[in-house]
């Protein structure tokens, strides 16, 4: 890496933004093995090794006559976090699951027809709040539509307690859109 020991402040920029781009698509391999996208995963962890070795190797060569590299470092260390995860929330790959709990009757029934007719798959299961008998309506969607869903419950009930979570779904019945 001789070329990069003379070259003043581009040196700052060079891990900077390097290591905002190892610290992203880091971010991103993780998500994507964890949504089971194997492969995909593997392949940018080739890349995600690649700029880790260049920009840690730039940081490590010169830390002791520069400490500055390593503020540098760890400043785009946090910065390339907040953005990996700002992406991956963009790109929201994998399933979610919304569990709505709902007063049984008109209302329940009008919102699970509102969600079907939104091509949401909603299961309903019967339980017991602490005012009495309540819908748990189960739905499975794309993260994507997640957002989209909330809304349209939250349009047609204010008084519903909404809970999401990532799952992962084997069988059943998932719209394609």
């Amino acid at each position: 890496m001789d070329f990069l020991e003379n070259t003043g402040i581009l040196i700052y920029f060079v891990i900077f933004f390097g290591k905002i781009l190892e610290v992203t698509i880091s971010t991103m391999r993780m998500v994507m093995i964890n949504r089971g996208e194997r492969v995909a995963g593997a392949v940018i962890a080739f890349f995600d090794i690649l700029l880790w070795l260049f920009i840690t190797g730039t940081v490590l060569e010169g830390f002791k006559d520069d400490p500055l590299r390593v503020v540098v470092f760890a400043l785009s260390f946090s910065v390339g976090n907040y953005l990996g995860s700002y992406l991956e929330s963009k790109l929201a790959i994998g399933i979610g699951s919304i569990q709505v709990i709902i007063s049984e009757g008109k209302e329940s029934e009008m919102l699970v027809k509102e969600l079907r007719s939104h091509n949401f798959a909603v299961t309903v299961l019967k339980g017991t709040g602490k005012d009495g008998v309540r819908d748990v309506l189960i739905l499975h969607t794309k993260r994507k539509r997640i957002p989209a869903a909330i809304e349209l419950i939250r349009s047609l009930s204010g008084n519903a307690v909404i809970v999401t979570t990532d799952a992962k779904v084997t069988g059943g019945y998932l719209p394609r859109k």
